[in-house]
């Protein structure tokens, strides 16, 4: 029988989650590198016990995790069995936690600061990886999207990275500005019917587009409107916060913006909003159906200073229409005193017939729906905050 296997990378560690096809009953595994931040987790498309992680902390830096099977155990790529995964200082050992940032690709000189706002110049500095990304048909070639801004691969199952630097190297780089949570890349769409295209976003530079597998990339906000930049209609400088693309139609993109939910039609190169009816369009996450291309969810947060739920009231809204008409989905939600917060990664969804949506929140709680949001049920709760949660269809 097919089921479900649920990552959830949180701020105290890992866990694994599954379930049968009935997904009733849940098994709990964990936590995974207990008192880490776990910032993602993603399992291979092209081999489902392949797992990639991102292991993190302030102390003692960024690692990278693999498990080949299924969860159950874990290495840091490159390391022989049984090698100590530290030095005897603490910090981490192994090519796989090297992410050096590469020279510019037109000039041959390392690209050395970027500008805020204010007009100061500061430093490019790696500090986590928010974002891993395996490819569609090859378990051993993995994406990384880091803060600050750039975007690694691996084509060795994450024993070594190299910086596609054509990105960071884009004549708008020097000029773009962190985000309140950093200058993270957290969103890397690979289309699996061009296998040349990727989407990534940044926040809070935008989003970007290479048609030619990141020799080149173009910034595709035209449509975008942000009222806190200088120019609010500008190329870059926009604070997006998750983009989703559904495999069948890979030229159709939905984008929660820092405010605005937005569609593109022509694969980013414009934007128009379909907010319509929210009672507030700011939020983080966005996600697809995974048998409805027009069927897309949100999870509305009150504002931008305070980030919980309009109310209270923890809803998520669904739109049938591709945007612009949505309805409230609370059928097994808190709707009273809930002041949680649903971070950009921590939504997904399976291909389960029917479709099971799921998210986790800053409180610990990670919800699923088996019957595409009408209903929702807490499959676990008392986690550590949730800051990823990745849904893997089981055959």
């Amino acid at each position: 029988m097919s089921g479900v296997r649920v990552l959830v990378g949180t701020r105290k560690g890992a866990f694994i989650l599954t379930s049968d096809g009935k997904r009733e009953k849940w098994d709990v595994s964990g936590p995974h590198f207990a008192g880490w931040e776990m910032y993602h987790l993603k399992a291979s498309p092209a081999d489902p016990n392949r797992i990639y992680a991102s292991q993190t902390s302030g102390w003692f830096g960024q690692i990278i995790q693999r498990s080949d099977d299924g969860g159950k155990t874990w290495f840091q790529p490159g390391l022989s069995p049984g090698e100590p995964t530290t030095t005897p200082e603490g910090m981490p050992k192994g090519e796989s936690n090297k992410f050096a940032y590469d020279v510019s690709p037109e000039t041959g000189k390392p690209l050395t600061t970027h500008m805020w706002y204010d007009g100061t110049q500061h430093p490019w500095e790696f500090k986590r990886v928010w974002h891993l990304e395996p490819s569609l048909t090859d378990p051993n070639h993995v994406y990384a999207g880091v803060e600050d801004a750039a975007l690694f691969e691996s084509k060795n199952g994450g024993q070594t990275w190299r910086e596609l630097s054509a990105l960071r190297g884009h004549p708008t780089g020097a000029y773009w500005a962190p985000g309140a949570g950093g200058m993270c890349l957290h969103t890397i769409l690979l289309d699996p019917k061009n296998p040349q295209r990727i989407y990534i976003a940044i926040s809070a530079a935008g989003a970007f587009r290479t048609d030619d597998g990141g020799k080149s990339w173009k910034p595709i906000n035209r449509g975008l409107h942000s009222q806190y930049i200088p120019d609010p209609n500008a190329e870059v400088g926009h604070c997006v916060h998750h983009i989703a693309m559904h495999p069948q139609r890979p030229s159709v993109l939905f984008m929660q913006k820092h405010w605005d939910i937005m569609r593109s039609d022509d694969a980013g190169d414009s934007w128009r909003e379909v907010s319509g009816n929210l009672p507030t369009d700011f939020g983080f996450p966005i996600d697809i159906h995974a048998h409805e291309p027009d069927t897309i969810y949100v999870v509305p947060i009150k504002s931008d200073s305070e980030h919980f739920p309009l109310d209270g009231k923890l809803r998520v809204y669904r739109s049938r229409t591709g945007g612009n008409e949505w309805e409230e989905l609370t059928s097994g939600l808190p709707q009273k005193d809930c002041y949680v917060n649903v971070l950009r990664d921590a939504m997904s969804v399976d291909s389960l017939d029917s479709c099971g949506i799921y998210f986790g929140t800053t409180g610990g709680q990670v919800y699923a729906s088996r019957d595409g949001g009408d209903t929702w049920d807490a499959i676990v709760r008392d986690l550590p905050a949730v800051l990823s949660v990745e849904a893997q269809t089981l055959k």
